[in-house]
């Protein structure tokens, strides 16, 4: 049986982009009932400007909080200061994130992509020193809001940049969701002949409804390591148009009715999606948290 990886990123993605901080103690628990029901992987957080993300201020004690769960903690690192406040806070697992497109580099990151990836040369070196494991993201890997199409050669320089800093996996993140499958089966094709030998990961996000076909398209290119949010929950701040992420109790399930196996318990998540509803106060973006009840022949 085919299995993926999914990486549950509520925490992070799901909430940054939230009008309301969720408190430390309520982000904890939904961390604990994620991995109760068999998500092993989670990112907790960012190390970023309070000011400008106020909703990942905490980041450093809900990882120290969670230590010695039974689950892969990561969280996002964009700086050497980052980098530093995740030594300090215990990371085992970070991800060094730039953009492909400038546009988007220059209003996520403030600097363009050439200067975001010399800084996170410098973050890679002082993580590998501390025995931290290093992945990679590269946001707008397919389109950008600011700069359009991003050419699949950009892309793959980018990727294979993070490669040579020593990133174990390298994400494709279709930022504002509207890639096409035709695209993404394009620029991984592109990243691939770059980095034959890293593994690559998906962070899709549903705008035009996309999500679930670009899935399936990296799964038909042996993809097996996929990002969502709990509820479809989610956004970029710096990112205008972009909608919440694919959403993580919708991607289980059509994984589960294809036969591909996630280790998650859709029942459990269900339970869960509630409790970020009332976390944040609004309806979540997920199909199946529009649907009343899941007729029995379907469970």
């Amino acid at each position: 049986m085919t299995e993926v990886l999914l990486t549950e990123v509520v925490l992070r993605d799901g909430l940054q982009d939230e009008a309301v901080t969720v408190p430390t103690h309520e982000k904890v628990r939904l961390a604990r009932g994620l991995i109760d029901a068999g998500v092993r992987s989670l990112e907790a957080g960012s190390f970023v400007s309070a000011r400008r993300v106020p909703q990942m201020a905490d980041t450093g004690e809900v990882l120290r909080a969670l230590a010695g769960a039974p689950a892969t903690l990561h969280t996002l690192v964009f700086t050497e200061r980052g980098a530093r406040q995740a030594i300090d806070a215990g990371a085992k697992s970070v991800r060094l994130v730039v953009s492909a497109s400038d546009g988007h580099s220059v209003a996520n990151a403030a600097v363009p992509t050439a200067a975001a990836l010399d800084r996170l040369a410098g973050c890679a070196e002082l993580l590998g020193s501390a025995g931290v494991a290093v992945e990679a993201s590269v946001a707008t890997a397919f389109v950008c809001p600011f700069d359009g199409d991003t050419d699949p050669d950009r892309t793959a320089d980018v990727a294979a940049r993070l490669g040579r800093m020593g990133a174990r996996v390298v994400h494709l993140a279709d930022t504002i969701g509207a890639a096409r499958p035709s695209q993404l089966r394009t620029i991984v094709s592109a990243v691939r002949d770059e980095l034959p030998d890293v593994p690559l990961g998906l962070h899709l996000h549903n705008t035009y409804g996309l999500a679930a076909a670009n899935a399936w398209e990296g799964l038909g290119l042996g993809i097996r390591r996929f990002d969502a949010a709990l509820g479809g929950l989610g956004g970029c701040p710096f990112a205008p148009g972009a909608s919440g992420n694919v959403a993580t109790d919708d991607l289980v399930d059509f994984f589960h009715r294809e036969g591909i196996a996630t280790g998650i318990d859709g029942g459990k998540l269900a339970t869960l999606r509630d409790q970020v509803g009332l976390a944040v106060g609004h309806r979540l973006n997920s199909a199946l948290s529009t649907i009343p009840a899941v007729p029995a022949a379907l469970r």
